[in-house]
């Protein structure tokens, strides 16, 4: 996910368009196949907590935002890493101490590399700073020293990593503009693919490496990025699709995507990133990312919920394993702003996309279920 760019990206994804109801029908939970990877994305919750947030269950007992989301069928934090973000939060010191919490609550881990300063999606994959001026065999190596020492920290401190995904949403490439798809050529993203999971493996050859991107509207658009992978001998385990039915399409064509990825690869699928407003209103002053929703599904607690489970039943049916909310602890507080460069001031234009109201009151219609 990404940054407030979210109204940009409405505009680069061309899958923006009005949906019939009849279109959103989601299909029946397929007996066959369960939901193993239960995730959510709380990469700000810590800043929040820090600042002093507080959170609160269906009966209205305060309680670890981490302990809410179990209860509510959650076994898998996905927690993003900026390289040297300038609010520190989310760098390698704070995943590591929050990694700790996560791994002492029973939950599995899965780290997302965005392997910049700041947020990567498909509209932006700039480099780290202190990578700034190095070329594509320079970078190779970066990717590698980094994941590993990563990867590595984490599992020396007893919470090694369950899953890592190598780039965030990386439609065309990352750390632009050498790893970036020009005029179909995949060599240099191949490299650097290859230079993060052979990192990965080195440290814990069990942990699951994702290849992520936010292709879950066309299945020729992902056809087309990991068929360039491939070819350059790019290996993954599981395939990460990003699906939010604003900006993706119909739940129906998502479930198309996701059993093509499936049978197309022989890798297991999974929705890295999902969410769904509760409300059009706005809780402070920057802007929402998302201001409509889908038809059938009103901006309102019960559609909120309604919503994630047709997701995940229509991901469940397609054959994916796993469903991940994006950021369904980011209520508005204040000093928990979406910038690192200005993180004190700068806002949540996530708030109403949080499963938490604005006084940090969970919305009890959501709940993960395998």
């Amino acid at each position: 996910m990404r940054s407030p760019g979210r109204i940009v990206k409405a505009a680069l994804l061309l899958a923006a368009v009005a949906l019939p109801a009849a279109m959103l029908t989601p299909t029946n939970a397929a007996a066959a196949n369960s939901l193993t990877m239960l995730g959510a994305d709380v990469s700000s919750a810590q800043r929040a907590i820090d600042l002093g947030a507080k959170y609160y269950d269906s009966s209205g007992t305060a309680k670890d935002p981490l302990d809410i989301l179990k209860a509510a069928g959650v076994n898998y934090v996905r927690l993003r890493i900026w390289n040297n973000p300038a609010s520190g939060y989310n760098n390698k010191a704070k995943v590591l101490a929050y990694a700790k919490q996560v791994k002492a609550k029973g939950l599995k881990l899965l780290v997302d590399f965005h392997y910049s300063d700041t947020w990567a999606d498909p509209g932006k994959q700039y480099k780290p700073a202190a990578w700034s001026s190095h070329g594509i065999s320079a970078l190779q190596t970066d990717v590698y020293n980094y994941t590993y020492d990563v990867c590595n920290s984490l599992k020396s401190q007893g919470t090694t990593p369950d899953s890592v995904q190598i780039g965030n949403e990386i439609n065309v490439g990352m750390l632009w503009d050498d790893g970036k798809v020009v005029n179909n050529n995949f060599t240099n993203i191949g490299l650097l693919l290859k230079s993060g999971y052979n990192a990965t493996k080195a440290c814990n050859s069990s942990t699951q490496v994702i290849i992520h991107t936010a292709d879950a509207d066309s299945d020729s658009n992902a056809r087309w990025f990991y068929d360039g992978i491939k070819a350059q001998g790019v290996n993954w385990d599981i395939t990460g699709l990003s699906y939010y039915c604003m900006w993706h399409g119909t739940l129906a064509n998502m479930g198309s995507v996701v059993s093509d990825m499936k049978s197309r690869y022989g890798k297991d699928v999974i929705i890295a990133e999902t969410a769904y407003p509760f409300t059009s209103s706005d809780a402070d002053s920057t802007a929402n990312s998302v201001t409509s929703g889908c038809s059938g599904y009103p901006l309102t607690w019960a559609g909120q919920g309604a919503e994630f489970t047709a997701v995940q039943n229509t991901a469940r049916s397609a054959g994916a394993i796993g469903v991940f909310y994006w950021e369904p602890t980011w209520y508005a507080v204040t000093g928990n702003g979406w910038d690192p460069a200005n993180i004190a001031t700068s806002g949540d234009g996530w708030d109403n996309m949080a499963i938490f109201n604005w006084t940090g009151q969970v919305n009890p219609s959501v709940k993960w279920t395998p």
